[in-house]
């Protein structure tokens, strides 16, 4: 790493409620809502982005661990910001508290943990997997 994250570092990360986003059994009662999977990943988009600067070339960070809340539904059209921030750090592991909102209120909470790995490291470990198939 560049330099160790320090508590207290955070990224946000923007989005609309769209038909790419949302849940796929909407119907004439079920309201079209954000997709719980979506929100997960826009959290962990934010978290990834937090640390970012604080990466080598040959590095980048991988969700380990997410405990989500999703606490309200948001309708499509409505715009939701998910926020990361670091909470600890141990080594290469950098633990995270994760939040979203939508225009009225806190729509999800919880915890993240990424990893700091090496890319090739990392690469050449999936490589080893797929020829086991």
């Amino acid at each position: 790493m560049k330099s160790i994250p320090r508590t207290g570092m955070s990224a946000e990360e923007h989005l609309i409620v769209d038909a790419g986003n949302r849940i796929r059994f909407a119907d004439e009662r079920m309201p079209a809502i954000l997709a719980t999977p979506w929100l997960v990943a826009h959290l962990e988009y934010a978290a990834r982005a937090a640390i970012a600067p604080c990466l080598e070339d040959n590095e980048r960070s991988v969700g380990t661990f997410i405990e989500v809340e999703h606490l309200a539904p948001t309708p499509e059209g409505s715009a939701v910001v998910c926020r990361a921030r670091v909470i600890h750090v141990d080594g290469a592991v950098v633990t995270f508290q994760v939040e979203a909102h939508d225009e009225v209120e806190l729509i999800a909470r919880g915890l993240h943990r990424r990893r700091v790995i090496d890319v090739d490291r990392f690469a050449r470990r999936v490589a080893r997997k797929q020829t086991k198939k």
